[in-house]
């Protein structure tokens, strides 16, 4: 038999995550972001799911091509633009929106010789520090585009640092952006989940909904299903041992936990090899037979191990659920000290995984 391990994908969690976005913002088209593997879940499958986004957003042109070569005819938009005046001609061929962060991608592609016009997104900078034109350079760069005849529409958009943080919101880096764009009269793309969820005026023309979409919730105190959205991975796997550990004894490397009372452990055949979190301490919460019970000691590569004090009917064979219906992703990484987003799109590829 083949290791029990098994990321299970619910297309069905996938679409009615998307319908949540759509009510949420009625008015606004819908991007969804699907870049590093769909977060994990598997681009092409997660394409299938959201098919009834009104387009895609992803990091690179190998993504951007895999969509048209399955029959995509959505916008797609390269959310980090493109490196190199050679990337051009593929970007207009496969119609695709790059991103345009920097002034000198502006000048490149206003030089371009390109079969067709091309559509871009134009980012602006308001406070992420990360990618985006100054806002006093949005004029030059706008007339640098606007004067190309390799351009086609021009979308102005943004991305928030803090949108997940109700103590900051997003009224400043919107009021900079409005104040920025002024006048211009062309279509905006602002919101990410939280804004999307929390801020309906920063809506705009276009939303980017990503992690909401995986079912996982883009705030620290709530998941998933406090927003109504349904989980879309399913990491399980099932007990491979039992272990009596005796008051005094240590487990796993390190012996990074020590037993207090004679108890019942488990092996759980999943490691930070297949992409559980490496870092997680004892005290994780994971579930057997359906019940919650917690981590032990260290994770390693293949291999972590359950506290079954409390559950003294779990055996060899008993179902584990790491992340996934009834344990939701973002508890599993607070108490890693991370978050779902890097749960997700740590899936090891030697995971097998199944479309439900």
């Amino acid at each position: 038999m083949s290791r029990p391990l098994i990321a299970r994908i619910d297309t069905a969690a996938l679409a009615h995550n998307l319908a949540v976005a759509r009510r949420a913002a009625p008015g606004a088209r819908i991007l969804a972001v699907v870049k590093a593997n769909g977060y994990g879940h598997g681009l092409a499958r997660v394409a299938r799911a959201l098919r009834g986004a009104d387009g895609f957003a992803v990091l690179s042109m190998d993504e951007a091509a895999l969509l048209r070569a399955e029959g995509y005819t959505h916008p797609i938009v390269l959310l980090e633009g493109f490196f190199h005046p050679d990337e051009l001609a593929d970007i207009a061929r496969l119609r695709l929106r790059p991103v345009i962060h920097r002034p000198d991608q502006a000048e490149i592609l206003a030089r371009a010789r390109l079969e067709h016009k091309v559509d871009v997104f134009l980012k602006i900078d308001t406070g992420m520090r990360r990618l985006g034109l100054e806002p006093q350079r949005l004029k030059d760069t706008l007339a640098v585009l606007r004067g190309s005849p390799q351009v086609g529409g021009i979308t102005l958009m943004t991305h928030f640092a803090r949108a997940d943080e109700p103590a900051h919101g997003v009224a400043a880096p919107l009021a900079l952006f409005r104040d920025t764009v002024a006048g211009l009269g062309l279509p905006v793309s602002l919101a990410n989940s939280a804004a999307l969820l929390a801020y309906p005026e920063s809506h705009g023309d276009w939303v980017r909904p990503g992690i909401m979409l995986y079912g996982a919730s883009p705030f620290a105190d709530r998941d998933g299903l406090d927003l109504g959205l349904l989980p879309a991975m399913h990491l399980e796997s099932r007990l491979i041992a039992t272990r009596l550990l005796r008051k005094g004894e240590g487990v796993g490397y390190g012996a990074a936990f020590v037993a207090e009372r004679d108890t019942k452990i488990g092996v759980v055949a999943c490691g930070y090899a297949d992409g559980y979190p490496r870092h997680a301490p004892t005290g994780t919460p994971l579930l057997v037979d359906g019940r919650e019970t917690r981590t032990l000691g260290r994770v390693s590569m293949d291999m972590l191990f359950a506290d079954l004090g409390p559950l003294p009917g779990a055996h060899v064979g008993s179902p584990v659920t790491l992340w996934g219906p009834g344990l939701p992703a973002e508890r599993v990484a607070a108490a890693a000290g991370t978050i779902a987003y890097e749960l997700f799109t740590a899936l090891a590829p030697r995971v097998p995984v199944e479309e439900t």
